[in-house]
């Protein structure tokens, strides 16, 4: 009869415990959240102390609310002067060019957008579809390019590179040297440079080029989070990445890697709110 009884007890408190987790999971999967990151450098210039950019990234076809509509609502909290958008904007599983165009649309009435593609983009036919309609609604798209922002008569660059799985030389595992070769065209060393790229995993290559701040994404911020061990796994990082997510400082580089927004081949995360992220710049 003990043992009964305990059963009676220990189940429906199990089960209650289940559902709160499911519960949780679900909140926190839809809970966006706005983080800031102060990035101090001594070459940034004097014009640009404040500056403050909004970043973006693997939305992967997510929608919170209605045409995004919540996820609009923290980008006009952060009161960007720039947007940038790092990657995996689509999902190429369930590729919806209109819901990213959609957000595309809203986002520039907020603050000027800039854009670089993923690995999801680099999978889809209708790329070429979706570059050309982001460049419509006036997002700047960079590939492998770069152009410069000026306030007050001083200029910061802000270039962008492909993803290199956009290249046959990636498919060898060769993705460094793919990197560099983009780098080698794209970055500049005669001003303050911002790097959009979404493999934060080449933390390495981007320091090499002396490039000041990094935006990235693709980890998911190792899509389940484990108290004290941070990030589970990521692509191309494997399991516990070391660049899953937060503020990585390599030499003169600055490197911010977004938790992401969306979700691809997992279709939840643990213990892993999906953020946009505020960068506030600070001359010394």
């Amino acid at each position: 009869m003990p043992r009964k009884m305990n059963l009676r007890i220990i189940l429906p408190v199990l089960l209650a415990l289940l559902l709160a987790l499911a519960g949780w999971i679900l909140w926190s999967n839809r809970a966006l959240e706005l983080n800031t990151y102060t990035v101090e450098s001594l070459d940034l210039p004097n014009s640009f102390d404040g500056f403050r950019i909004a970043h973006v990234s693997d939305l992967h076809n997510a929608e919170f609310g209605d045409n995004n509509g919540k996820l609009l609502a923290v980008l006009r909290k952060a009161q960007p002067d720039i947007i940038a958008i790092t990657g995996d904007l689509i999902d190429s599983r369930r590729t919806n060019i209109s819901v990213a165009l959609k957000f595309a649309e809203e986002a520039v009435k907020i603050a000027p957008c800039y854009y670089v593609p993923g690995n999801h983009e680099a999978r889809i036919v209708e790329y070429d579809v979706l570059r050309s309609g982001l460049e419509k609604l006036g997002v700047v798209v960079l590939q492998n390019e770069n152009t410069t922002m000026e306030i007050s008569g001083e200029t910061i660059t802000v270039a962008g590179v492909l993803d290199p799985s956009f290249e046959t030389d990636y498919l060898l595992g060769d993705s460094e040297t793919v990197m560099k070769n983009y780098l080698q065209s794209t970055v500049t060393e005669d001003a303050y440079t911002l790097l959009l790229s979404h493999r934060p995993e080449l933390l390495q290559a981007y320091a090499d080029y002396g490039i000041e701040l990094v935006l990235s994404g693709h980890a998911h911020g190792g899509q389940f989070r484990l108290p004290l061990a941070g990030g589970l796994i990521a692509p191309n990082q494997g399991f516990f990445p070391e660049y899953d997510a937060g503020l990585f400082t390599q030499g003169n580089t600055n490197m911010i890697v977004s938790r992401g927004i969306g979700n691809s081949a997992f279709p939840f995360r643990f213990n892993n709110r999906p953020e946009v992220i505020l960068v506030i710049l600070k001359a010394v």
